[in-house]
Formats: structure tokens, sequence, C-alpha cells
């Protein structure tokens, strides 16, 4: 078992009026990493896929990936492609219900927003969850 330290959030930097369906998330990490980075990914409709087994390291935060769980969620781009937080209420909703769990299996585990760790230059995810879920 992994020691997780960070509960890493996400998101797609897709645009807010296109899809972008877990199997094509699956189809682009395969395609760079040779898996899938994240752990967990989270569609408009709320659905939450497993994607990564909580035991393997995956690849969404350079230099954090040993100790971390990555979470993501579809979207992060308004229509133009400005970012922009485009959770729905049903991912908003399926974030905390995953969030809770991830918490209670690694209780140790800080949750923040990618664009939280050092040295990263984005805004991904796209709102802040550092501020969001500080009391967890």
């Amino acid at each position: 078992m992994r020691t997780i330290n960070f509960i890493v959030i996400h998101c797609s930097a897709t645009r807010s009026n296109r899809p972008y369906p877990v199997t094509q998330l699956i189809r682009d990490h395969a395609k760079r990493f040779g898996f899938t980075g994240y752990h967990y990914y989270i569609t408009r409709d709320g659905t939450t896929y497993q994607t990564r087994h909580e035991n393997l390291v995956g690849a969404h935060a350079r230099g954090y990936n040993q100790h971390s769980l990555g979470v993501c969620y579809e979207g992060g781009l308004d229509e133009q492609g400005n970012p922009h937080d485009t959770r729905t209420p049903m991912q908003k909703r399926a974030l905390l219900r995953l969030l809770r769990r991830l918490k209670k299996a690694h209780p140790g585990a800080r949750i923040l927003g990618h664009h939280d760790l050092p040295n990263v230059h984005k805004d991904c995810p796209c709102f802040d969850a550092k501020t969001e879920y500080q009391d967890w």
C-alpha cells in the first residue's frame, strides 16, 4: 500500500460545451503516458470512474505522483476556451462523495488543486480547491 500525502484535483482543460468522455481521456493518456495518469475521473453527469488503481503511481503531478492520488473532473474551460470553474452540480456532489471516501482511507492526505503545487504555472483545476476543502 502506498502512502498518500496529497489528493490532487485536476480539470481535463476541455471546453464546457464539448464532451470529453472517459474513453477519450483513457485514449489520450495511453498515447501520452502509456497508461491513464489520473486515478479518478468525474464526467459532467456526475459519474465517477476509477481509471487507475490507487496502489499504482499515476502521472498527474510531476514530483508528487509517488505519494498522491489524482482526481480529474471533465471541463475547466468555458465555451470560449478560457479557464473557468465549469463543475456541474452533479460533479460537485460526486467530487464531495469521492473526497470523503478518499480522506477516510487516507486521513493524513491534504486536498489541493494542481496549481497549488510548487512550480505549477497553470490554472488547473480552475477553482480554489485548497480553500474549498481546507477544513478536511
